[in-house]
């Protein structure tokens, strides 16, 4: 048997897909977790056993000691993977035996990184290489994992991994950036140059039939790192913004905030089949004291927690999505 549950970021990155990661991995029987897309232009925090942890590479079941894979989705910085190693290691969380490569994951080269710094600035990028490494990918002069000596030891075919080693499997993919930033979905050109979809972590030799769950994570408002003009004018989107902390993982720039977008949700949720919601960072907006979503390209304000979370819920029932499989959760928690 092979079963696969999804993780998909529904905006644009920085929801808490990591916290979420590590809480099912823990939760749940998985045999194998996977990251099925992006490189180490995105950041997963995670707080395991009381230390904090930010991830780019590997995936959060290696702190449960479960076979973690970057999956052929993905493009990989070597030197980053092995600091992440190290990283992990001095945190207490043995890696050996635990953490795989797919051999036709393609490498993130310095050449790559130059490019990026010098070029990645007219929409934002992070300038860690990503976008040339996936254009290298797609022009077929790119250089695979199989081919980098050091990664020997690391290396797995996934085709093998899923179909041809005997017992059951049951994968969890964990996502990068956001549904929002979709190469081809997003906002072109303010997107990144991978596929953060549930037909994303497919890519990865995966088969359809095998998706049980996808759990989409959601902020409770909204966020975006990036070039294009984002936050609107008003006070209480900078209080947002420091209250929530919002900064990204990776680089450390200021996230631009605004309120949650209900049609960007619903399409969202629509298309990548989501079953499972958890909306993060609930309290940032008790502590704020403002509750607000844009609905039909008009802001709807509301007096109370409780009125804006029976609006949403409502939406979602429209979906199908029952309330039994809707959480929303605070900064400090995960579900």
């Amino acid at each position: 048997m092979l079963t696969l549950d999804v993780i998909v970021d529904l905006q644009y990155g920085d929801c808490g897909k990591g916290k979420v990661a590590h809480y099912l991995a823990n939760k749940h029987s998985y045999t194998h977790v996977l990251r099925y897309n992006g490189g180490c232009n995105a950041g997963h925090t995670i707080f395991h056993k009381g230390k904090k942890f930010i991830t780019h590479h590997i995936p959060a079941g290696v702190f449960f000691g479960i076979k973690s894979i970057i999956g052929s989705g993905c493009v990989l910085d070597p030197d980053q993977f092995f600091r992440e190693i190290a990283m992990l290691e001095k945190g207490g969380v043995r890696t050996k035996g635990k953490i795989f490569i797919a051999k036709n994951t393609h490498v993130i080269t310095d050449a790559h990184k130059n490019e990026d710094k010098q070029k990645g600035g007219k929409i934002g990028t992070t300038g860690r290489g990503n976008g040339p490494a996936y254009r290298d990918k797609y022009g077929r002069t790119g250089l695979r994992a199989e081919h980098v000596k050091a990664l020997k030891p690391y290396l797995i075919d996934l085709y093998d991994e899923w179909f041809e080693v005997k017992g059951n499997k049951h994968v969890l993919a964990e996502g990068a950036q956001g549904f929002g930033l979709d190469i081809d979905w997003g906002d072109y050109p303010f997107v990144t140059s991978s596929h953060c979809t549930t037909a994303g972590a497919l890519l990865n030799g995966l088969p359809a039939h095998a998706v049980r769950s996808v759990w989409g994570v959601a902020k409770i408002y909204e966020t975006y790192v990036g070039s294009k003009k984002f936050q609107p004018v008003g006070a209480v989107f900078d209080t947002i913004g420091d209250i929530g902390e919002e900064f990204g993982a990776t680089t450390g720039r200021r996230r631009q905030t605004n309120w949650m977008n209900m049609a960007s949700l619903e399409r969202a949720i629509r298309m990548n089949g989501v079953t499972h919601i958890v909306f993060s960072k609930t309290d940032v907006l008790r502590d704020v004291g403002a509750w607000a979503v844009i609905d039909d390209k008009k802001v709807v304000e509301f007096k109370s927690e409780k009125t804006m979370q029976d609006f949403v819920l409502k939406r979602l029932r429209s979906l199908g999505i029952s309330r039994n499989k809707v959480y929303f959760s605070d900064s400090k928690e995960t579900i």
